[in-house]
């Protein structure tokens, strides 16, 4: 039945597999999970996935399919006692499933509840995280469980869901829309279909005439106007941790423990937040100073052993170091660089001056031969080639402009010279 109080992502939840945009490494024709659904046999799911690819609704969607009576908890509200609740009613149907969101924050015995329920086959579990559940996971349930990735979706995904949503939704329907631009939607989506039918719904909707042209100025202009509230479960969550980074990166302390204060207010989990500090520790500053990872170490430690309230000044602390360290992300583009070269060249044969070895036959095919161990030579170091004859001379990391690194470049031209052009 149609209820306009719904989002419109609500409204146009899908019911089953066939109704699923994206997904298709799991959905499409030889997807395990049709495979799954074809012969009859569920085994506990784990999805991974950043937030609005489907995960609920891919849990409907098999619970519907499977005739299979389908509980909700989240980790955030949930306790041991409604897990136990939910096993109770489900030892008295045939099939019942559990679909916990945020499974990476449950704790330990709120996990352990579960697990002899899933062992006996009382219910099946189904979790949702956006975190790697290999670091957030009670080892003991997740090797009960298979985890599937779930990924953002394309712009092609995006826009069949935009045209199946003025197509289909009554609301939307009232009025004119003509589709003129959908850069702006996509971008501010970054791949989330539940924000992006929000913020269409939010642009049609926000209209005073029946004329409604989607561009990207207007889409813009609604998406500034929102009021941005910290939601854990909503956008708004992925919103204020981009504003925190960004506000690290950009060296603005003050906006940067702003945005930490808006997600400690919102209960947010200070491992999550330690979790980003690591990152930007590597990805923004690097070698422009390395004692800031050694710090977002620590603080992601020492939080663990804290907790809150007095982890909020930990935390305090390491973002406004982070935030006022010189800035580099040197290391960050040199690991693209590489990927990008290993994805262009395939596998490269290793020099074999380089190669190991340890047979004799390896040692007369010339394995190992001609290497010069540094150690060996002035300053550590000699002048031997050590990338693959194709890409001799290819460098990837290029050291920033801040004195920390400065000093490195000087020591590269000093024993390289020219060959990288440091």
């Amino acid at each position: 039945m149609f209820n306009q109080n719904q989002p419109l992502a609500e409204r146009l939840r899908p019911q089953s597999i066939d109704e699923i945009t994206g997904q298709q490494h799991l959905l499409g024709p030889q997807g395990i999970i049709r495979s799954m659904l074809k012969s009859n046999h569920l085994p506990s799911i784990i999805f991974w996935g950043p937030p609005g690819v489907g995960k609920t609704t891919l849990a409907i969607a098999i619970a519907n399919q499977m005739r299979a009576h389908i509980s909700f908890l989240s980790a955030i509200s949930a306790g041991v006692k409604e897990v136990r609740e939910v096993i109770y009613k489900a030892e008295t149907r045939t099939r019942s499933i559990l679909f916990i969101d945020e499974i990476h924050r449950f704790n330990k015995s709120q996990q352990d509840a579960l697990l002899g329920a899933v062992e006996k086959g009382i219910l099946t579990l189904i979790g949702a995280t956006t975190e790697n559940p290999s670091f957030e996971v009670n080892a003991a349930l997740l090797s009960r469980c298979q985890v599937y990735r779930l990924h953002e979706l394309s712009e092609e995904e995006m826009k069949q869901l935009v045209l199946h949503a003025l197509q289909t939704d009554e609301q939307l329907q009232r009025k004119n829309v003509q589709l003129l631009e959908l850069g702006a939607l996509f971008q501010l989506s970054g791949g989330d279909a539940r924000k992006l039918l929000n913020l269409l719904e939010n642009v049609v909707m926000s209209a005073e005439r029946a004329e409604v042209n989607i561009t990207d100025e207007a889409v813009v202009k609604v998406a500034q106007n929102k009021v941005a509230l910290y939601d854990k479960q909503g956008e708004q969550h992925y919103d204020i941790v981009s504003a925190f980074i960004k506000s690290i990166r950009g060296s603005d302390p003050n906006a940067a423990v702003y945005y930490l204060a808006r997600m400690i207010a919102g209960g947010e989990d200070p491992k999550f937040i330690a979790r980003r500090l690591l990152i930007a520790a590597s990805e923004d500053i690097g070698n422009a100073n390395p004692t800031a990872l050694v710090l977002a170490t620590n603080c992601f430690q020492a939080v663990n052993f804290v907790g809150y309230p007095e982890a909020e000044i930990i935390l305090s602390q390491c973002t406004t170091y982070l935030a006022t360290s010189p800035k580099s992300n040197a290391s960050y583009m040199a690991i693209k660089k590489a990927k990008q070269k290993v994805a262009e060249t395939g596998d490269l044969p290793v020099p074999l001056h380089l190669r190991n070895a340890p047979t004799r036959l390896m040692k007369e095919s010339g394995y190992g031969a001609g290497y010069q161990y540094a150690h060996d030579y002035p300053q550590n170091f000699v002048d031997q080639e050590f990338l693959p004859d194709h890409i001799q001379n290819t460098a990837f990391y290029k050291p920033g402009d801040n004195p920390r690194e400065t000093e490195i470049r000087k020591r590269m031209q000093t024993l390289w010279g020219d060959k990288y052009g440091y």
